[in-house]
Formats: C-alpha cells, structure tokens, sequence
C-alpha cells in the first residue's frame, strides 16, 4: 500500500517539532478527513534555512509534511513556492490514491508559512 519512502518519513519523520522563535507559521486543514498541519519557518538571505512541522493526521499526512520540510530547506522562497502536490508524491514514491490529498495538505502550508512572512516583511518596512 505505503512505498518505503512513505514508511520511512512516518516511522522517522523529519523536522518534526515546534518552533516558538519561527519567522513565520502556516497551517492548513482538511475537513473532509480531519488532517491539520503547521509549517513553521525560518528566513535567512531569502532561503529557509530552518523549518518545522506539527501535524495531526494519518501516516501520509506524517510523511508527506516530512517530505515537504525536507524539499524546502534551503530553496529561496520562490523555490519553495513551485513545490508542488507532484513533486512530493513523486519524491515519495508515490501515494495510494486515496491518500494524494495529504500532499495538498503540506503544500498549502507551505504556501501559507511563506505569504505569511512575506506579508510580515511588507509590513515592516
């Protein structure tokens, strides 16, 4: 069902932790299966340099959230903002399909954590 990429970011998840001194947070929810994520993240010279998460959810939600941090560390933001629901299913190996929604789930976060910090910078000027 689960490739081993997917078990792999479940059982020994990546970044997984809060972030109280964090630049910026997003979250997003799925009502439909009740998933709920945080991204937190740090920015410096315009990349992440550090991000974390906190999810409750299923084992691809966990994995998926893993592998999204794990794609994004480093990128600048606009690199982070091209990370697509594509782009973290291929990098896990795939999903079964009732579970291709997590993918949305990191992604939105993501993209949330990200326009919330560039809305923080807008304001602080």
């Amino acid at each position: 069902m689960y490739s081993e990429k997917v078990i792999k970011h479940f059982m020994c998840s990546k970044n997984a932790y809060n972030m109280p001194d964090a630049n910026a947070e997003g979250s997003f929810g799925d009502p439909t299966c009740g998933d709920y994520l945080t991204i937190y993240i740090k920015v410096k010279d315009n990349r992440i340099s550090e991000i974390s998460y906190l999810v409750f959810g299923c084992a691809a939600a966990i994995a998926t959230s893993s592998m999204t941090t794990v794609l994004a560390k480093g990128k600048t933001l606009d690199e982070a903002l091209e990370i697509s629901e594509e782009d973290i299913i291929h990098a896990l190996d795939g999903l079964p399909d009732n579970k291709v929604h997590c993918s949305n789930l990191s992604v939105s976060a993501l993209r949330n954590a990200i326009n919330n910090y560039l809305n923080r910078m807008e304001w602080s000027y």
